[in-house]
């Protein structure tokens, strides 16, 4: 089966219905569709630690969100942030990177007859196939997120791809990752367009972040159909110790 994802005039870049909710799409993740896996704190909220390292924000300006974070979090605990252009002095305590989110406005979604659904009891292939390829963070419960397909090669898992963050009317493409001896088949992308088929069959539109400086990638998802929509910034930090007075 085939699924277009065909936009009205494929040479404009966006807009795109809704498209605003990816400016602070985990928080929109965690406030809508995602809220069974959201812990919150005022207008802190973060997923469950066994299933994302990600935490958000209401809003990024407001120093309350920032006191709500040290209380949901903890001092000296760990997480990661998205979108979040500037930090609060006392809390640039960790690791930045510059990333990429692409929308898939021309993307052909297709199912494919060698992809598997993964669950709870492919975890330890899953984990170790994200330690030896390092997509991105991927925890014991992070498939609960969404639905994640993978291919095997000899019964062993050799590729996968899921879905992760939930936006209302998006969802965000992630641990798209192949073995490094299965590589050059094609394996991602075929993945790729598989996980984007579920997702218009919901009447959702596929997105997701890659490392910027992963050239590419990045081009292996623009001769697919996906397209920049904005350059973005991952935090890596963790709680200053002496909270809460750091967080004001």
């Amino acid at each position: 089966m085939s699924t277009s994802l065909q936009p009205h005039e494929p040479h404009r870049p966006l807009p795109l219905p809704h498209e605003h909710v990816l400016d602070n799409a985990a928080w929109e993740s965690l406030a809508g569709p995602h809220r069974h896996l959201a812990q919150t704190v005022g207008t802190a909220a973060r997923y469950q630690e066994d299933v994302s390292p990600f935490v958000a924000l209401a809003d990024a300006d407001d120093p309350r969100s920032w006191t709500d974070l040290a209380t949901l979090v903890g001092p000296g605990n760990s997480f990661a942030l998205a979108g979040v252009p500037s930090l609060p002095e006392s809390w640039a305590t960790g690791q930045s990177g510059q990333g990429v989110q692409l929308v898939g406005t021309s993307l052909r979604a297709e199912r494919d007859p060698q992809a598997v659904p993964l669950g709870p009891a492919d975890v330890p292939e899953m984990l170790d196939l994200v330690a030896r390829t390092e997509p991105g963070p991927f925890r014991p419960r992070t498939v609960e997120m969404g639905a994640y397909y993978g291919v095997r090669h000899e019964g062993r898992l050799v590729a996968m791809a899921g879905e992760r963050l939930r936006p209302p009317g998006w969802t965000e493409i992630s641990a798209v990752c192949t073995d490094q001896e299965h590589r050059g088949r094609g394996l991602a992308t075929r993945l790729v367009r598989h996980v984007a088929a579920g997702i218009a069959d919901r009447g959702e539109t596929p997105f997701l972040h890659a490392a910027a400086a992963n050239t590419n990638a990045v081009r292996l998802y623009e001769s697919l159909g996906f397209t920049l929509r904005r350059t973005i910034l991952f935090h890596f930090l963790r709680v200053p110790d002496d909270t809460p007075e750091s967080a004001r």
